[in-house]
């Protein structure tokens, strides 16, 4: 079993910063990628950015060029530093990890707020 734990989220006015991080334990071998995924009020869950083992990334359009997901391996962390944040940021975000076998793994999710 894996169980993720994030944290950092919490009230932003717009154009601030947060970084969230989403901790790894348990049987955290043969991880392919992991990623952070977003879900506002009546929405779908949707990909935000995600990292490879290799460290590849990739962003959804909507937050290009704010947001920077990166990973720590010795750590078993993932962040993603957002910047410039807008209202439409507003949701919760989960953690999310994907092993080789292709099994995914979630987080409890944490909320982002931003207004003024």
């Amino acid at each position: 079993q894996v169980q993720l734990v994030e944290s950092g989220g919490g009230l932003v006015q717009p154009g601030g910063s947060l970084r969230l991080s989403c901790a790894a334990s348990g049987s955290i071998f043969s991880i392919n990628v992991m990623a952070w995924y977003r879900q506002a009020p009546g929405k779908e869950r949707d990909l935000v950015a995600a990292i490879t083992s290799g460290g590849s990334t990739s962003y959804a359009d909507s937050v290009k060029g704010r947001f920077t997901i990166s990973r720590d391996n010795a750590k078993n962390t993932v962040y993603l530093q957002m910047n410039n944040l807008e209202r439409e940021d507003t949701a919760v975000y989960y953690c999310n990890l994907v092993k080789r076998n292709g099994i995914h793994y979630w987080g409890q999710g944490t909320q982002v707020t931003v207004s003024s």
